[in-house]
């Protein structure tokens, strides 16, 4: 691209309101903004200004493993963004960069590789089992929701963190008041705020501690000197929160499944095909609101001919990046064997959610055991009478009414 090539004409600024969306609708703005080109300029609802988006598969993963976009110099600036009560916190691994942001998650990685994942397996499926029984024991109709698809996450993440199974409860009440902008920034800062002095005190008490869970190794870490109490704290909180995302995943997941009985059906049938089918189901699922964290431009970059001037504020759609049609041939249809299947449903780059794998694991559990241990499973209302969350920036349905 020469110097000549380069648009210096600005694209219009498109508001992008909060939606409350039902079902897996995708989104009709980040439809259009798709439309409109690969490079656009939006405004969200709360914070300062503007914002560039970018939506094609290879430049979204670009901007997310270039290091000259910056998650760290957000810090300081109100800008335009969803959530009414983001304010980054100092320490945060959402808002460093490398090197420190490698060394943090580099405190907790064991928990997360291949081997940490399935430490926790065995246990995870004996807990969602007990949710089954007493699922099938209570009779229908019941909410999945409430009965099996929120309980096990929070139980399965909790086990994880090392978090004592009396203070799951609080955990849980205080994810949902962050992960919703309903009740305001106030309501919102304080239970972050709640939950991080509870995962304080339990790091604090594991200095030197040589369990496997992630509050453990964090506070060897924070005993070692490695990283310090309130990176520990941010890590923790942030890990606890993406933890629970899985509950609006799955409810997503088998919202689709009890609506389209001709995929569940062909899962129940083949069971090889079940991990590549989850892995589709994640790579279509529109599982947030708009965009999430920003980046700013520490240089003057060219994207697709567009100029990005160092100092604007940028952001990625992995929503849209999972839909485009030179990556994913017919990227509407759900192909449950669709290969090869590259997906960016956790991110990617150095921000790549550290959790994936451990979410991967859960849904291929929940997967297995409703299928099999349910076989009448289906919804016990229209579809269209399923409530869905509101003011929720993770999406998902707020109750999955079911019978057998």
């Amino acid at each position: 691209m020469t110097e000549k090539t380069i648009t210096e004409a600005l694209p219009p600024v498109r508001h992008w309101p909060a939606l409350n969306l039902t079902g897996v609708e995708f989104d009709p703005v980040l439809s259009q903004l798709m439309s409109e080109g690969p490079v656009s300029r939006i405004q969200l609802p709360n914070g300062e200004g503007w914002a560039w988006l970018v939506t094609r598969y290879d430049d979204v993963r670009m901007v997310a493993n270039d290091p000259r976009f910056s998650r760290a110099a957000v810090m300081g600036r109100q800008v335009t963004r969803l959530a009414p009560h983001f304010i980054p916190t100092a320490g945060a691994v959402g808002f460093l960069d490398p090197p420190d942001h490698t060394r943090l998650r580099r405190s907790v990685a064991a928990a997360f590789t291949a081997r940490g994942v399935e430490r926790v397996r065995e246990k995870s499926r004996r807990m969602l089992d007990e949710l089954i029984d007493e699922l099938l024991r209570g009779g229908p109709p019941a909410d999945l929701v409430e009965t099996v698809l929120s309980p096990f996450p929070i139980a399965v993440v909790c086990e994880l963190m090392g978090v004592p199974a009396a203070d799951r409860h609080s955990m849980h009440t205080w994810t949902q008041l962050i992960l919703s902008s309903a009740h305001g920034a106030e309501v919102s800062e304080k239970a972050r705020n709640d939950m991080g002095a509870h995962f304080e005190r339990l790091i604090g008490e594991r200095r030197g501690s040589t369990g496997e869970d992630v509050t453990s190794l964090l506070g060897a870490a924070v005993g070692s000197g490695e990283i310090t109490l309130d990176e520990a704290v941010g890590l923790a909180v942030l890990i606890q929160i993406g933890g629970e995302a899985v509950t609006n995943n799955s409810g997503q997941l088998f919202y689709i499944l009890l609506t389209r009985p001709d995929l569940a059906e062909r899962l129940r049938a083949e069971p090889k095909i079940r991990p590549q089918g989850i892995d589709e189901l994640l790579r279509y699922i529109p599982h947030r609101n708009a965009v999430g964290l920003s980046r700013i431009a520490t240089e003057d970059i060219e994207i697709r001919g567009v100029r990005i001037r160092e100092g604007d504020t940028v952001y990625v759609s992995y929503l849209a990046a999972n839909r485009d049609p030179d990556v994913f041939p017919d990227p509407e249809r759900i192909d449950l064997t669709r290969s090869p299947n590259p997906h960016v449903s956790f991110g990617f780059g150095p921000h790549y959610c550290v959790g994936g794998m451990l979410a991967r694991l859960e849904s291929e559990l929940l997967v297995e055991a409703l299928l099999d241990r349910v076989p009448g499973l289906r919804l016990a209302v229209p579809p269209g009478l399923v409530p869905f969350k509101k003011g929720a920036l993770i999406r998902g349905p707020e109750a999955l009414p079911v019978t057998w």
